[in-house]
């Protein structure tokens, strides 16, 4: 929102500085981005009337003119050399003296080709007014001669830009601006004075709104026998200019005027171009299907059937609170005019401006919300305009109104505001901020019944009302203070082990974490996990991020490429997050920890030789975060890893996560080196811990026992030692695997395991023989349910 603040001024002139000004509606919520000059410094540049034009007797592109520039000039006529093709005799134009400095020039008593020149007359463009110039500036017919153009062009003013948050749509136009001024210093507002339009004529247009709910309330009126040649008065021009708006021409102007001061978007209809102009009708409707419309901005374009249109009997109009059509738009030869001022709700108008790939300065205020009470006054202030500048007769108000937004009392309690704030603030306090915000409202006792006004949309509960009285109270005025609070010690479970000390147990073994993207390529689902479903992104960020993840693998498997791209060889990477998995019409989050090793299994060094990571170095990781509870690990197959190198994770007889190298079709098609060992489990599974049960230590000496055995080479040792540990005798405090062989002298088929088996009693020294029978125990186990022998 950009404004001059000379027109600011003549609805509210508090005592205050521009730069003051700026600080305080800054400091209230409305950013003032720039405060800028209306032009640039330069100085004796009067007003001046051309007497006298004749040719140069030197050059045919050049005039001597005869200037009367008045009292700075010494009352006599000034000879001025000007090439402007514009010059003529009896125009009123800006010149500069000599002495005097504009933007880059200084003006001097020169000759040009051998004629005295004392003087410049200027264009706008060397005033430094604007970019470009066609001749002279042009100044109307009762300016006055002598007067210092700066103050007659009122120069010295300055251009304020609101960088406005959307909930402040009521800040749009120039009457809000000066209302929050106004509550802001206290100042005086003088309220624009608007009196209705006497209708000259009875023509009118019927107006046939079809959809209500979008455009709640519409009021049109026919103007006939205008000028459109008629000039936009300077005093708009100015204003219009220093708002950022192009001058179009008369009609148009105005409506662009009506906006900025009030910030109601309006719309003027050439009426020869309506369908049915005698006894038509208007009508607010949807798009059908197939309809095209030409812009304004000479676009043409296909609507889509959720675009609000204003269309005649026979083809689209305008594109209701966003653009008017070409076709039926004001041009020259324009006499009669229907002009239009709407309020359209902003859940028909949000979004189609971004769709259509440009915006509107009516689009920006009707989808953020207009005033809806001041629809009907802007269509009178809008008349007023065009019949003082263009002449003509206005009918009657056709006027067609719905069911408008419900504004209900809120209510504020004046003690909640003391304790959201922390300022000392009574009834009489807070009425009076009300009253400066123009806010009705009743008061009993300490609680408000406030009702917003039509123009604030952005204020619905308690705490809108509360942030408003801060706002006017003075943000600065509010004392900075530390709270007070006690801090106790929170208990902390041991039935329950954080994320944080798992990121704790991994980086203590040599793990860096990661966090990845839960958008995911829809081929990493489908290579990783055999996801033939996943959970499709409908506006993804990027082409590649299509899906949810259901795995974090694919994530790992990107860090890793990335960083072998970067000549890095040795990685341990993890990362904690959810993953997103379709369980039917439900979608559920579980929330996961995944690893990847890769390359040597501990960084190079001159103690230990070079050696790759494998598969049970990965496992031990695994089992340190399960620790104190034991996690079993049973071969199956898995879409991501290797047919013969990957287990299944499990807490009895749950499937918590799985283990395994990444399967050889992955690692050619991704171009690795070497092979990838990976993880993922269930991070509940990992949190939930149980208690350590305090037990006896024995103070007598333990008694080992190795045993060989030959089994089948299908059993596996997990299953040996499950069935030992099952049934052991109590003596048994510890059995482990360390020896498997398979080769010269076994049988096909066979495979022998030694185990290292520990014995011990907390109340005596083991004979030999009790652990020879603790032994044989053991061996009739293995023969009875694995068909065990002992090897020889």
């Amino acid at each position: 929102m950009k404004f001059s603040e000379d027109w600011l001024r003549t609805l509210v002139n508090p005592p205050l500085s521009s730069g003051e000004l700026a600080h305080a509606l800054t400091m209230a919520g409305l950013e003032v981005e720039a405060v800028e000059a209306a032009a640039p410094v330069f100085d004796k540049v009067v007003v001046a009337e051309v007497l006298s034009v004749q040719k140069h007797p030197d050059a045919d592109r050049l005039n001597v003119c005869q200037v009367n520039a008045g009292v700075a000039a010494g009352d006599e006529p000034l000879q001025i050399v000007c090439g402007a093709a514009n010059v003529r005799v009896g125009m009123k134009v800006p010149c500069a003296l000599v002495g005097a400095q504009l933007p880059g020039a200084a003006i001097k008593q020169v000759k040009v080709r051998g004629v005295e020149s004392s003087g410049m007359l200027c264009s706008a463009r060397e005033l430094g007014l604007s970019d470009t110039a066609e001749g002279l500036l042009l100044l109307p017919g009762d300016a006055p001669i002598g007067a210092d153009f700066r103050d007659y062009y009122a120069l010295d003013d300055k251009l304020f830009t609101l960088k406005l948050t959307p909930n402040r749509a009521d800040c749009l136009g120039l009457v809000g601006v000066a209302r929050e001024v106004a509550a802001i210093t206290s100042a005086k507002l003088s309220q624009l004075e608007i009196e209705p339009v006497s209708s000259e004529i009875n023509d009118t247009l019927t107006v046939q709104v079809e959809v209500p709910d979008a455009c709640p309330l519409y009021c049109g009126r026919v103007i006939r026998g205008i000028r459109f040649d008629a000039s936009t008065p300077p005093w708009m021009t100015r204003r219009l200019e220093r708002g950022g708006i192009r001058i179009i021409n008369a009609v148009v102007d105005v409506t662009n005027y009506v906006m900025l001061e009030t910030g109601q978007p309006m719309h003027a209809f050439d009426l020869a171009k309506i369908a049915g102009m005698f006894s038509g009708a208007m009508y607010v409707r949807y798009a059908k299907s197939g309809e095209r419309l030409q812009l304004l901005n000479g676009e043409n374009i296909i609507l889509q059937p959720d675009m609000l249109l204003i269309a005649d009997e026979a083809k689209p109009l305008a594109l209701a609170g966003i653009m008017g059509g070409s076709e039926s738009g004001v041009q020259q030869g324009t006499t009669d005019l229907f002009l239009e001022s709407a309020f359209f709700s902003p859940e028909a108008i949000a979004g189609k401006s971004f769709r259509l790939g440009f915006s509107s300065d009516s689009a920006y205020r009707f989808e953020r919300g207009v005033d809806f009470a001041a629809t009907r006054t802007a269509m009178e202030r809008a008349t007023r305009l065009i019949l003082d500048i263009c002449g003509g007769k206005a009918g009657p108000i056709t006027e067609v109104e719905g069911k408008l937004p419900q504004r209900n009392p809120i209510r504020l309690r004046v003690e909640r505001t003391r304790r959201v704030l922390g300022i000392d603030m009574d009834t009489h306090k807070a009425a009076e901020l009300l009253q400066r915000l123009q806010f009705n409202f009743s008061v009993d006792g300490e609680v408000f019944q406030v009702t917003p006004p039509s123009y604030r949309f952005d204020l619905a509960i308690e705490e809108d009302l509360i942030e408003e009285l801060a706002r006017i109270y003075g943000y600065d005025r509010i004392p900075a203070s530390l709270p007070h609070t006690a801090l106790n010690m929170l208990p902390e479970s041991e039935l329950l082990r954080t994320p944080a000390q798992l990121r704790r147990i991994l980086t203590a073994r040599d793990y860096q974490e990661v966090i990845n993207y839960t958008f995911v390529d829809a081929a990493w689902e489908a290579d990783f996990t055999h996801n033939k479903t996943p959970i499709i992104l409908k506006n993804p960020i990027a082409s590649q991020m299509g899906v949810m993840r259901s795995s974090l693998i694919g994530g790992l498997i990107s860090n890793l490429q990335f960083n072998l791209n970067r000549k890095q060889t040795r990685m341990r990477l993890f990362e904690v997050g959810r993953c997103f998995v379709r369980e039917g019409e439900a979608y559920v989050q579980p929330e996961r920890l995944a690893g990847l090793c890769y390359g040597d299994a501990v960084a190079e060094q001159w103690g230990l030789p070079a050696r790759a990571v494998d598969f049970y170095d990965v496992k031990a990781d695994i089992e340190a975060l399960f620790w104190p509870e034991v996690a079993d690990f049973r071969a199956a197959p898995h879409p991501a890893l290797h047919p013969g190198k990957s287990a299944q994770v499990c807490l009895g007889e749950k499937i918590v996560g799985w283990l395994g190298e990444l399967h050889p079709h992955w690692q050619q098609k991704i171009d690795l080196p070497k092979s990838t060992v990976l993880f993922e489990l269930d991070l509940n599974a990992l949190t939930a811990c149980v208690l350590s049960a305090a037990g006896e230590i024995s103070k007598y000496p333990p008694v080992r026992r190795d045993i060989a055995v030959v089994v089948a080479d299908n059993i596996s040792v997990q299953a040996l030692l499950e069935g030992m540990r099952t049934e052991k005798p109590s003596i048994v405090s510890e059995i482990s695997l360390f020896d498997v062989y398979r080769g010269k002298g076994m049988e096909s088929g066979k495979k022998s395991l030694a185990f290292r088996v520990l014995l011990q009693d907390t109340g005596k020294t083991l004979t030999d023989a009790e652990a020879d029978l603790a032994i044989t125990k053991l061996l009739n186990i293995l023969q009875r349910q694995f068909g065990a022998r002992l090897r020889n």
